[in-house]
């Protein structure tokens, strides 16, 4: 297994290094970048002209566009990178790295939540909707799964927003903490902070749980199908097991075989998955500030950003693949 995990490491790198390429060519030949958009009002009424203009994107490193320019950019990146140095954010101002290390731990927070409380739903009601194929609950997950896969995110915080906040006033809508309260650096005052947050996160956690386990749940409620059908699931209602120990002891660990390739997008989710919920309810989370830099143009950052999201995902991809071992002792990983 150690000659497995260190083969797939060195792929990793070589598909690192691809899709950094990838992801600085898109950020490079976007139509306005970081310079353009800062000074876009000194433009318009001319108070910067174009020798300005270029002298500005000199100093930000991203004045040559042509093809030589963005791969000299790109190997000067690298190089940085190879050194430990993300860069520079443009719009905060700060190391990247620093940035992404100050910020990352609210979304962590949201999305490990969120990911526990799919699981936790959305594996039983996939099960339960298998085991009563065709009758009303199977129905009615089926309904709340298309219902789940189908709506935006932007679209169903809106409404949640417009009940809960506006309309009836139980949850607040924006932010971490209320603006208006001072809160004393006491315990008490420590613990009333606290219950603040975490009316803040009810309604982006909600949101983010209902919006994703239509796919585990449709998943989930397959894939028992398949199992229920095998041979040595009749042999064991043959041998007079109750049904539930067929279910759980038998059919479920084989369920869970498939969910294993879950894994390898978990990782990066957790951080990429909450940008737009992030956006809606103005929590200042690595997602967030991850939008706000692409929208501007900020290259270092969304290098950075984008770069931590890789090697989340090559992480989970082999998390995934030692997983399978453990669930199915059959797997045998390759050399």
């Amino acid at each position: 297994m150690f000659k497995y995990i260190v083969k797939r490491l060195l792929i990793s790198i070589l598909i690192l290094v691809g899709v950094s390429l990838i992801i600085y060519t898109m950020v490079r030949l976007m139509p306005s970048d970081y310079v353009d958009r800062k000074f876009a009002t000194q433009i318009q009424t001319g108070a910067v002209d174009e020798a300005e203009l270029q002298h500005f994107k000199e100093l930000y490193g991203i004045g040559d566009s042509s093809f030589k320019g963005i791969v000299g950019g790109y190997l000067k990146w690298m190089g940085n990178l190879v050194r430990g140095d993300l860069g520079t954010s443009f719009k905060y101002e700060k190391p990247v790295a620093q940035v992404i290390g100050e910020n990352m731990w609210i979304s962590f927070a949201i999305a490990v939540v969120a990911t526990i409380l799919q699981f936790l739903i959305a594996i039983p009601l996939g099960i339960s909707s298998a085991t009563h194929q065709y009758s009303v609950r199977d129905y009615t997950v089926t309904v709340f799964t298309m219902i789940g896969l189908s709506l935006p995110t932007y679209f169903f915080a809106a409404i949640v927003i417009k009940l809960f906040a506006v309309d009836l006033g139980w949850l607040p809508a924006n932010g971490l903490i209320y603006a208006t309260k001072d809160y004393a650096e006491t315990f008490l005052g420590g613990l009333e902070k606290f219950g603040d947050i975490i009316q803040h996160l009810i309604l982006p956690i909600s949101v983010s749980v209902i919006l994703s386990i239509g796919g585990l749940m449709r998943y989930t409620r397959t894939n028992t199908l398949e199992v229920l059908g095998a041979d040595y699931i009749r042999t064991a209602r043959a041998k007079g097991l109750s049904e539930n120990k067929v279910i759980y002891k038998h059919a479920f660990r084989n369920t869970l075989i498939p969910l294993a390739t879950l894994l390898a997008g978990i990782l990066p989710s957790l951080f990429g998955g909450m940008m737009i919920t992030e956006q809606v309810f103005g929590i200042d989370g690595i997602g967030r500030l991850a939008y706000q830099a692409l929208r501007e143009g900020d290259v270092p950052f969304v290098m950075g950003y984008n770069m931590f999201l890789a090697i989340l995902t090559v992480i989970g991809t082999l998390l995934s693949d030692l997983m399978y071992s453990i669930v199915d002792p059959r797997v045998k990983l390759g050399k």
